[in-house]
């Protein structure tokens, strides 16, 4: 299954009849796939590229919404050689044009409703207006070989904080993690006979990584074009999905379509992945309530170095609550700079790791030393070696001398009764040096107070972690990223201290 050199050549050729992928962009006529159809098309990608002209190594974007040819276009690019880049569209449009310089990219697969962000002079393949079809070359193909270290795609991070940063990544490197993957969570994955839904943008990492581990292992795509929580449970019990996999705010949404769940049979979804953000006890309790068949892992990966670090215990033990599981044997892990040796900012070799980011050497230099990448994650573990997530170097901020971690804070005050979600950010203080702030999003029916979540807070955490301020809000905002914007919501909690008064 795995025994490609190529990243773009995943499709299993054993079974061509087998169900691979049900495009849902029109519900009412939904586009089937199998895996034989599937892996002509992608041919017919990559003879039309390189028919075209295109060279080895030449950069092609993609930026779309969630559809069959955004893989066809993605896993032929890689075929043919050349590198796929997605595209978050989400970005403003003059950091996607950045990106389409900083990328070199050559040419461009779009919809229609994206095609306004290629720069001019940039060649198009619209998959709604015929360029598209009229690219594709039917025929035999025998993918490209890659040579050592030869890149399969470019990767663009969240650029939360400034630009965002190229992330090159090898095949070599994403077929290990794709192999590690299945060699060492066996358990924990599927098979022919399991349907998944894909709903997270595949230009992120999340979406993109599944949809591969999904057709790589002749797990059937159930594909929608964008999250919509009520749309996303329908197609779940209408379509009968066993594996699951998303971001925390996404299933935070469809635990509130109360009315709707009480109508629907979740009975067959037996995995649920949630990762690319901090999962909560709270919100693991709402998961497992809306899936009781199901096992609900706690995912983690970088772009940088790989989507896969943690699987099960090698002594077969259980994983705990929130846990991201034990680290895989041929992983090398390091805790640094932490209070205990237990605990401390989580560095990785991995042979996933990329060579370095896109055109930015001072950047890399300060993230990669010796072949150790710093994640910039603090990690703890406990006694029989399962990680836990404890929250980002970069979010930690200084109360009162004390180091404050909003992650560790938002799960406490997650915990208290009638609160559905939280998030913690600092605010400017001229005692304390920086205060917290949450923002709380109210379980249905439920009305927490400020006071009562504040007491809560004193009495089961240490003081100085506690919010000083506590702001109700119907949703928490989230970036492009798929993360809570915390720049946003700093800039809100900052004016709403200075208007009251209060820490």
């Amino acid at each position: 299954m795995l025994d490609r050199t190529n990243l773009g050549d995943l499709v299993p050729h054993e079974a061509p009849d087998h169900p691979i992928l049900i495009d849902l962009r029109d519900p009412a006529a939904p586009r089937r796939w199998t895996t034989g159809e599937f892996d002509r098309a992608a041919n017919a990608v990559a003879r039309g590229l390189l028919r075209r002209g295109f060279k080895p190594g030449d950069r092609i974007a993609v930026i779309a919404e969630n559809r069959a040819e955004y893989l066809l276009a993605y896993f032929g690019t890689m075929r043919a050689g050349l590198v796929s880049a997605p595209v978050n569209f989400k970005l403003p449009k003059d950091t996607v044009s950045y990106i389409f310089e900083d990328a070199e990219i050559k040419a461009a697969f779009v919809d229609r409703a994206r095609r306004q962000f290629v720069p001019s002079g940039v060649p198009v393949f619209d998959f709604d207006d015929g360029s598209y079809d009229a690219l594709l070359d039917p025929g035999p193909f025998d993918s490209v070989v890659p040579g050592p270290g030869q890149l399969a795609k470019v990767l663009y991070t969240s650029g939360s904080t400034g630009r965002p940063k190229g992330v090159p990544l090898p095949h070599a490197g994403q077929l290990w993690a794709l192999a590690k993957y299945f060699n060492g969570a066996d358990d924990e994955g599927g098979g022919r006979t399991d349907l998944t839904l894909v709903v997270a943008p595949t230009y992120h990492k999340n979406g993109l990584f599944f949809s591969m581990m999904a057709i790589s292992n002749q797990i059937a795509i159930v594909s929608l074009p964008k999250f919509d929580a009520r749309r996303y449970l329908e197609t779940v019990a209408e379509y009968r999905c066993t594996i699951l996999t998303g971001i925390p705010t996404m299933f935070a949404l469809i635990a509130r379509e109360r009315d709707l769940l009480a109508s629907l049979d979740l009975s067959s979804v037996r995995l649920v992945t949630i990762g690319s953000a901090p999962l909560t006890d709270a919100l693991l309790a709402q998961v497992k309530g809306i899936f009781p068949g199901a096992v609900v892992l706690n995912g983690y990966g970088t772009t940088e170095a790989g989507p896969c670090a943690f699987g099960p215990h090698p002594r077969g033990l259980e994983r705990p609550p929130l846990a991201l599981g034990f680290p895989f044997v041929d992983i090398e892990w390091r805790l640094v700079d932490g209070p205990s040796a237990d605990q401390g900012a989580f560095e990785i070799k991995t042979p996933a790791l990329m060579p370095g980011y896109l055109n930015l050497p001072d950047k890399t230099a300060e993230r990669i030393r010796d072949g150790w990448y710093a994640t910039g994650d603090v990690m703890r573990h406990d006694a029989e070696g399962f990680f836990y997530f404890v929250g980002r170097v970069d979010d930690m901020f200084i109360c009162g001398g004390e180091n404050v971690y909003p992650g560790e804070v938002e799960k406490l005050i997650e915990r208290c009764p009638g609160v559905a979600q939280a998030a913690v950010v600092p605010v400017p203080d001229e005692i304390k040096g920086q205060i917290p702030v949450a923002f709380v999003v109210r379980t249905p029916g439920a009305a927490p107070t400020e006071q009562a979540i504040k007491e809560f807070s004193l009495a089961n955490g240490p003081a100085y972690a506690h919010p000083r301020l506590v702001l109700f809000t119907d949703t928490i905002p989230v970036a492009s990223t798929h993360k809570v914007d915390r720049r946003v919501l700093i800039e809100e909690a900052t004016r709403a201290v200075r208007e009251t008064g209060r820490r």
